[in-house]
């Protein structure tokens, strides 16, 4: 698929998300919503996001049902590690008391790492699959359609991600401290002195939104750099297989690891708003 552009082409085609946006004509896609500006949706992030969620719903409630006291399946005893190992997290991690924390690490993890895992798909494969049913469906330009597999390479997908944490990080500062703590917190802290309200407030707030967005562009930055890796290899042609496969392998645990340290850092974040200071 690389010889069909030049190197440019082909890493800018790869590296495009399929858009939906409403224009005065009626709904349009990619070009043409160029100019939409927030208005536009990346529907390949929205579809794989959506569909790899429900799979991890889909896997983990037919183990759920499915589950014996006696000798465990294969799947069972995966499943039961991932939750064993995510629990134990939490135990030694949130220090508060919540029946919400240990299912959101949980659901936090898999989900990040289904969408990570996307990243082992050959480059090509998806776009010339997506490529192909344009073509054949609607009579579309194959270099024209998009489909963007991957999707915590998408800024918009890791920024909702961490939104959803700073909601709860609001939401636990509150209900464990109430406003008036809350606030106190804001502004008290670290000069425990009144003449030192505007200068503790900036530092405070700039310390609570640097939360959301070190999980937002460090997800984002790790596997957006990941797959340019991976299309880069695919541009040099035949001698892409072997680097290709090394730089996989090294993937296998990278990608958990990204996973990984969203979801300790939604604990330690979620942690510290239960605290008391």
């Amino acid at each position: 698929m690389a010889s069909e552009y030049t190197t440019s082409e082909y890493i800018k085609h790869h590296l495009t998300n399929a858009t939906m946006c409403s224009t005065d004509n009626g709904i349009a896609f990619n070009k043409a919503c160029s100019d939409a500006g927030f208005w536009a949706w990346h529907v390949d992030t929205l579809a794989w996001s959506i569909g790899l969620g429900l799979l991890f719903l889909i896997i983990f409630r037919s183990v759920a049902s499915k589950a014996t006291t006696g000798v465990p399946g294969k799947m069972q005893a995966f499943v039961e590690l991932v939750v064993e190992f995510v629990d134990d997290n939490v135990k030694s991690t949130f220090h508060g008391k919540s029946a919400l924390i240990a299912p959101l690490a949980l659901t936090i993890f898999v989900w990040v790492l289904l969408m990570n895992l996307m990243d082992l798909v050959p480059v090509d494969l998806i776009p010339w699959v997506s490529g192909l049913i344009g073509q054949a469906a609607f009579g579309m330009d194959p270099h024209d359609v998009y489909n963007k597999a991957v999707p915590t390479t998408d800024l918009n997908l890791t920024f909702a991600l961490a939104s959803g944490v700073f909601i709860l990080i609001l939401f636990y500062s509150i209900k464990m401290k109430g406003i008036g703590g809350f606030a106190k917190e804001l502004t008290m802290q670290p000069f425990g002195h009144p003449v030192f309200i505007p200068v503790n407030f900036i530092l405070e707030t700039v310390t609570l939104l640097a939360r959301p967005l070190s999980l937002a562009l460090r997800l984002f930055g790790n596997l957006y750099a990941s797959e340019l890796i991976f299309i880069l290899i695919a541009t040099i042609g035949y001698f892409q297989l072997p680097l290709h496969f090394m730089w996989a392998v090294f993937h296998i645990l990278v990608l958990p690891l990204q996973a990984f340290i969203f979801m300790m850092l939604t604990i330690v974040y979620l942690s510290l708003a239960c605290e008391e200071h």
